[in-house]
C-alpha cells in the first residue's frame, strides 16, 4: 500500500488530500491508500475571508472548522508541529515519531513574522486574531487616520490590503464617522502589479473614487506608536493601524534541503514537482515563474488548481500510468469593494498580453460569487 504525506491542511493540501482520496479506491473497509495529512493547528481557517472579519461582517465560527472533519476512509490528519523533513527519503519528523511515504505534497505555506515592531502599534489582519482585534478598534473608533500597510514584498493575496481598504471605507461612510481618512501605503508601483497594467489602473481608480488615498512606492522602514517612517523621507501619522506580516519560508523547509535560491521552494512550472523525486510542492511556498518572466503571485486560486494536478498526476502513477496533467495558471477571483459589491478579475497569468487579465466593474453578482465560494468551500471538505 502506497503512503502520501501531505504537509499543511490548507487551501492547496485540502484539495489535495481530498482529490487523492476520491480517486484512491479506498472504501471504509478497503484501503489502497494511505494519505496523511500533518497540520499543527486544530482548525483550518480560510483566510480569504479575514477582509470581512475587520469589519464584523464574518465571525471565527463561520470561517473556520476543525482540520480532523476532512478525514475519510484511508485519509488521517496527524496533529503536531513538523520538525524535520527528509525530502530526499520521504519522511518527516512529528513529536519524535517518523512517518515514511511514498510521494510527498508540501503545501505549509508561508511564515508570518513581525518587523519594524509592527505588532506592537498595529494589527495583523493575515491573522484572525489581528482581523479580529482591528474590528474590535474600529467599532469604538471615532475620527482620525485609519492606515493599511504593506509592510513587505511578496505577500499572499495580493487583494487583501485593497478589499480591507475599500470595506473598511465603506464602514466608515456607513457609521458617519466624519473627519476619518482611510490610507494604503505600499512598496508596489501600483495595485496587483502581477495583473498588467489595465487591470492594476482600474483597482488605483476604484480606490481613488472611493476617496482612498493611495501611498504607492512607500518602504516602511520605522515604525512607532503614531508615525510610519519610508525609504522616500516621508512620515505619516494614523491612529489605527492594520499591517501584512513579513512573508517568508517556514523554518522547518528554510533547514531542510527543499529552500531554493529564490527563497522558496523551486519547482517545475507544468507538475509542480521539486528536485527531489515524487515530492511535490504547491501553494504560497512556491517560486513560480511565467511564460514572460513574471513571478506567479501568491493566490488561493492557484493553490486549489496545483492541488488537483499534483493529486491527479501521484494517482497515475500509484496505478502505473504516465501523469498526463499540467499547471495552467488560469483562474478568477473576487476583490470585496464595500456596498455588497466585489469585482470579477482574473483570466490566464502566463499570457504575454496585459489584456488577458481583466477586472470587471463592482457589481452584486460578483459579491454573491465570493460568497457563494467561501459557503461552498467548507460543505465541500468539512
Amino acid at each position: 500500500m502506497k503512503t502520501i504525506l501531505i504537509l499543511g491542511a490548507g487551501m492547496g493540501g485540502i484539495v489535495t488530500a481530498r482529490e487523492l482520496s476520491k480517486h484512491s479506491g479506498n472504501e471504509e473497509d478497503i484501503n489502497l491508500v494511505k494519505i496523511l495529512v500533518f497540520e499543527k493547528k486544530e482548525s483550518s481557517l480560510l483566510s480569504s475571508s479575514l477582509p470581512w472579519v475587520m469589519v464584523g461582517q464574518r465571525k471565527k465560527s463561520e470561517i473556520t472548522k476543525p482540520a480532523k472533519n476532512i478525514e475519510a476512509s484511508g485519509l488521517q490528519v496527524i496533529r503536531g508541529d513538523i520538525e524535520s523533513i527528509d525530502a530526499k527519503n520521504i519522511s518527516v519528523s512529528v513529536k519524535g515519531q517518523q512517518y515514511q511515504g511514498d510521494y510527498m505534497v508540501v503545501s505549509l505555506g508561508v511564515e508570518q513574522a513581525d518587523i519594524y515592531n509592527l505588532d506592537q502599534f498595529g494589527h495583523n489582519f493575515f491573522s484572525l486574531k489581528g482581523a479580529e482585534n482591528f474590528y474590535s478598534e474600529l467599532k469604538s473608533f471615532e475620527e482620525g487616520e485609519i492606515a493599511i500597510l504593506v509592510s513587505s514584498l511578496p505577500f499572499k493575496s495580493p487583494a487583501a490590503p485593497y478589499e480591507a481598504a475599500m470595506l473598511i471605507e465603506d464602514f466608515v461612510r456607513k457609521n458617519n464617522l466624519n473627519n476619518t481618512n482611510v490610507s494604503l501605503f505600499t512598496p508596489e508601483a501600483g495595485p496587483m502589479e502581477f495583473a498588467g497594467a489595465e487591470a492594476s489602473l482600474e483597482l488605483r481608480k476604484l480606490l481613488e473614487k472611493k476617496g482612498i488615498k493611495y501611498y504607492p512606492h512607500h518602504e516602511l522602514i520605522s515604525a512607532s506608536d503614531n508615525k510610519l517612517e519610508f525609504s522616500n523621507g516621508k512620515n505619516y501619522s494614523y491612529n489605527l493601524l492594520a499591517y501584512t506580516p513579513k512573508h517568508q519560508l517556514p523554518e522547518v523547509i528554510r533547514k531542510s534541503e527543499m529552500a531554493g535560491n529564490s527563497n522558496w521552494i523551486n519547482v517545475d512550472n507544468q507538475t509542480l514537482e521539486s528536485k527531489f523525486e515524487n515530492v511535490y510542492a504547491i501553494g504560497d511556498i512556491t517560486h513560480l515563474k511565467t511564460e514572460v518572466g513574471t513571478i506567479l503571485p501568491k493566490i488561493g486560486v492557484f493553490a486549489k488548481q496545483q492541488g488537483k494536478v499534483v493529486a491527479h498526476n501521484i494517482s497515475r502513477k500509484i496505478a502505473h500510468q504516465e501523469p498526463n496533467k499540467t499547471f495552467v495558471p488560469e483562474g478568477k477571483y473576487f476583490i470585496e469593494s464595500g456596498e455588497g459589491k466585489a469585482s470579477e478579475s482574473g483570466g490566464n497569468f502566463s499570457a504575454a498580453e496585459d489584456s488577458e487579465i481583466m477586472m470587471k466593474d463592482p457589481g452584486q453578482w460578483s459579491h454573491f460569487s465570493k460568497w457563494w465560494d467561501e459557503k461552498f468551500w467548507f460543505f465541500k471538505n468539512f
